[in-house]
């Protein structure tokens, strides 16, 4: 895209500069044939005296003057006379291109009148040597456009390789925590990616920390029912006949443990999908209240949230459903009919 823009700006730039060069010199010509005429009509100088005084100068200055006046043509060069000799014959002022073979000249035609009678004065400039000028300019330009390009592009990739290099770390460094040779990321790397390590940190220790919870609270479960299970177990293998007492004691040991499994299974569902900084307090509250709805059917539930714009809370989303889902628990266990829950941020 960068090459597309250099080139097309060089383009135009050759023909902007063609074009304000040819006008440049066509209002020196207009300029010059308008002094010319002046000095015709103020009779400071003959027709054929006028011409023989630039008919050097345009030995030097590349300038052409040919003239009809009174019937006869004049030139200050006789070459370009038959040459030029169909321009005389056209009407209005106007800036006219000649060419004749490499030769690039550029005509000014201005209508006059002297004494009664009516002239035609042409006033020429070579313009190839101006062409060849803007031409050399033109590549000089566009070599330093070149040049400056490709000294842009190459600044732009050690930059954009400087820039990627903390990416490259960053993968490798994720690829060391994956095959279990770090357990932190630790880089130095532009402020900007500072807010990514940081959550990526954030986020390996929150998945220890519910790895951690998981694991204490299978412990925490299968000691609690080890006990129950063992005494459920002995009864079971033992010779004795089950009466009506011991099947009310084994009956009520295992609906011990079936409220157990309940409780940590309730747990797990209220804490499980959720995890961010922030808790947004609408979402998972009414998560919660669809789930405690489908668990306790015979129970009414109610939400009420008051925070006003102010739906984001600085409490772990895991953690606020944690202790909302307690709380919702408790309360449809114990409540006669409906549960009202107000939250307010």
């Amino acid at each position: 895209m960068a090459l597309f823009v250099v080139v097309t700006t060089w383009l135009l730039h050759g023909i902007l500069l063609q074009n304000l060069a040819r006008d440049f010199l066509g209002e020196r010509l207009q300029r010059e044939a308008d002094h010319a005429v002046t000095q015709l009509e103020q009779g400071e100088a003959a027709v054929p005296a006028a011409l023989d005084s630039v008919s050097q100068g345009y030995q030097v200055f590349h300038h052409l003057y040919v003239l009809r006046f009174n019937g006869s043509v004049s030139a200050s060069d006789p070459q370009w006379q038959q040459q030029l000799a169909s321009l005389l014959d056209e009407s209005g002022d106007a800036l006219i291109d000649v060419n004749r073979g490499e030769q690039h000249m550029l005509v000014y035609r201005r209508h006059f009148e002297w004494q009664g009678t009516q002239g035609v004065l042409l006033v020429g400039e070579d313009f190839s040597q101006v062409e060849a000028g803007l031409a050399t300019l033109h590549w000089w330009v566009g070599g330093i456009a070149s040049a400056l390009l490709g000294m842009l592009i190459i600044l732009n990739m050690l930059a954009v390789n400087r820039g990627l290099k903390p990416l490259w770390q960053l993968r490798q460094q994720l690829e060391a925590l994956r095959a279990g040779k770090r357990d932190r990321l630790s880089l130095i790397a532009p402020s900007e990616l500072d807010e990514l390590v940081d959550q990526l940190n954030w986020f390996m220790d929150d998945i220890d920390l519910r790895l951690k919870r998981s694991r204490e609270s299978v412990a925490n479960l299968s000691h609690a029912l080890k006990t129950p299970l063992a005494a459920v177990t002995q009864v079971l293998r033992g010779n004795r006949p089950i009466d009506e007492t011991r099947r009310h004691k084994l009956l009520s040991r295992i609906e011990d443990i079936n409220a157990q499994l309940d409780a940590e299974l309730r747990r797990s569902r209220i804490a499980g999908p959720n995890a961010g900084r922030m808790a947004n307090v609408t979402r998972d509250s009414s998560r919660l209240i669809e789930m405690f709805r489908s668990l306790y059917p015979e129970r009414i539930f109610n939400l009420a949230h008051s925070a006003g714009e102010k739906d984001q809370v600085p409490i772990e989303a895991h953690d606020f459903s944690e202790i909302l889902g307690i709380v919702l628990d408790n309360a449809g266990k114990w409540a006669n009919r409906c549960v009202n829950c107000d939250i307010a941020a």
